[in-house]
């Protein structure tokens, strides 16, 4: 099954289709299209699926489903092996 998983924009760059940010996961940092999510600034929570943010999140909400994540022992499979994001 797949997820969409809530995300805090480190940074941005591009434009347009290209537009491009670093989303952190809890500590894993991770590359993402921002192309669907204009509106989207740096600071911002989105929900990412396939490497594509898909909608701008509330920060309690992104939090909350983070902390769901943890619980259930799943958000470290977002880390890289070896990665000390």
């Amino acid at each position: 099954m797949c997820l969409a998983v809530p995300g805090k924009i480190l940074s941005a760059s591009g434009e347009g289709t290209t537009r491009t940010g670093v989303v952190s996961f809890g500590g894993a940092n991770k590359e993402a299209s921002l192309a669907f999510v204009p509106e989207a600034n740096v600071g911002d929570y989105v929900l990412v699926h396939a490497g594509f943010a898909i909608s701008v999140v509330d920060a309690d909400e992104a939090a909350q489903t983070l902390e769901y994540f943890r619980q259930i022992g799943e958000l470290g499979k977002l880390e890289e092996p070896g990665s000390k994001s």
